[in-house]
């Protein structure tokens, strides 16, 4: 391997990662970067000034695997131009082995392929396709956890940590549990170690990950681990997902409402708002279960932003079944949502049920849900208009290079004039307007 570090170093070779799907991979690409730093890679800029390239993949939409299959498929030109180029693919797809051999059969470019589990062994493949010349594919079953990876973790205020990976629940929909495998939990004692070492580096907001974080079992619970994350650590902001409906209980409602340093923010996936549909998605619990957690949770937190889940589309949705959740959006007018159409995962029970919904439904559907959501999203953020909130300056805006762009506790992004300097900081801001995505302010200027 030093051999190897050493080659890696002298001809100055550079990576690049392109990452598809949830916040868990975004975070494992930094793991990757990590491990391909240590190595001796340097990051390069695009992909056509790139020695390796890696796709980290996701599998939870249909439409994840078309794009992954092609951009890989346009990496092939790049290969033709240097035949030292090597092109890995990893992540949730790849556990799949159906899915695995399919892009190995039609990308014979493609040198690495391997799963969720073994990121830690990513030199010794990159090792054995160099000494060996031959392809790698590895995507083991579940094993123990590898934690103990460097992470190149992104510029900026803010850092995930995972708490836990996996997930017990088996909605009938999704393929989470059979790419992800199990619960696993990290130990308390590691994660608070992790995030008590972010503060001095910067980082000002933590973002806990797992897939289900209420059920997190490392020796302790969820409540008790952001109460010691809390008095344990000077991290200002902690924020989590996501939360299952089913076991998010009294006790963290109350841990959320007692520590300022809890974002009042909560991601809830309804999913839908007819019970009998959640039965069929095996979320295991009703409507009515849903709307008394959202009750119990903003008469304890007042202010709170809730947001969420919804699939339409779902194989035996009637009409009324959708105008359940119409109602359920109107009634309990979360802040913002996530919106999706239903497409069947291959290895789940809903792709095996009758009455899959037809494309033209669905479509219609999702029109109708993302243009409430909207009105009530704008309607939300209007709320704010008049209000000084505090924001941590994430950096320069997309929208305006010349305003700054921050989010709030309760996860509005808001833009507004100020330096570059400020990225990192908080800043106390007076919000001038509520758009559908974003609020606009005005610095408040501290008395000299």
């Amino acid at each position: 391997m030093n051999h190897l570090k050493r080659e890696i170093k002298e001809k100055s070779l550079k990576y690049h990662i392109i990452t598809y799907g949830c916040q868990m991979n975004s975070h494992e690409s930094e793991k990757i970067a990590g491990l391909l730093e240590e190595m001796g890679y340097g990051p390069a800029d695009s992909k056509e000034d790139a020695d390796f390239i890696l796709f980290n993949t996701c599998c939870v939409r249909e439409n994840a695997e078309q794009k992954t299959f092609g951009n890989v498929g346009r990496i092939k030109k790049l290969k033709l131009k240097n035949k030292d180029l090597l092109v890995a693919v990893c992540g949730c797809m790849m556990q799949q082995k159906q899915a695995a051999q399919k892009l190995l059969d039609t990308f014979p470019f493609v040198d690495i392929v391997f799963g969720t589990h073994n990121i830690h062994e990513l030199p010794n493949m990159i090792l054995a396709v160099k000494e060996k010349h031959e392809r790698v594919y590895q995507a083991p079953e579940l094993t123990e956890l590898h934690d103990d990876v460097p992470q190149k973790r992104a510029a900026g205020p803010l850092a995930s940590v995972n708490i836990m990976y996996g997930c017990n629940n088996f909605c009938s929909y999704c393929i989470v549990p059979y790419v992800r495998g199990r619960e696993r939990s990290r130990n308390a004692e590691e994660i608070i170690r992790e995030i008590a070492e972010l503060s001095p580096h910067g980082y000002r907001e933590v973002m806990l990950l797992g897939q289900n974080v209420n059920s997190y079992d490392g020796g302790i619970g969820f409540p008790q681990l952001l109460t010691r994350i809390c008095e344990e650590t000077d991290i200002p902001r902690i924020r989590f997902m996501t939360s299952h409906p089913k076991d998010l209980s009294d006790e963290l409602i109350s841990v959320i409402g007692r520590y300022p340093q809890i974002c009042r923010h909560i991601h809830l996936p309804v999913q839908s708002g007819s019970s009998r549909i959640l039965r069929e998605m095996n979320r295991n619990y009703t409507r009515e279960a849903y709307i008394g957690l959202v009750e119990k949770i903003r008469k304890n937190i007042p202010g709170i932003a809730i947001t969420t889940d919804i699939i339409v589309g779902f194989p035996g949705e009637t009409e009324a079944d959708f105008a359940d959740t119409l109602s359920l959006v109107r009634e309990i007018r979360f802040d913002s949502a996530f919106t999706f159409v239903y497409s069947p995962r291959s290895g789940t029970r809903a792709a095996e049920m009758p009455d899959q919904i037809g494309e033209e439904i669905q479509s219609k559907r999702i029109i109708e849900l993302v243009a409430l959501q909207n009105e009530i999203t704008e309607q939300r953020n209007r709320e704010y208009v008049g209000k000084t909130l505090e924001v941590l300056v994430e950096g320069i805006s997309t929208r305006d290079p010349g305003h700054m762009c921050g989010r709030t506790s309760t996860s509005k992004m808001v833009n507004f004039p100020g330096p570059p300097s400020l990225t990192g900081e908080f800043a106390d801001i007076k919000i001038t307007q509520g758009k559908k995505t974003t609020l606009f302010g005005e610095m408040i200027k501290e008395e000299p």
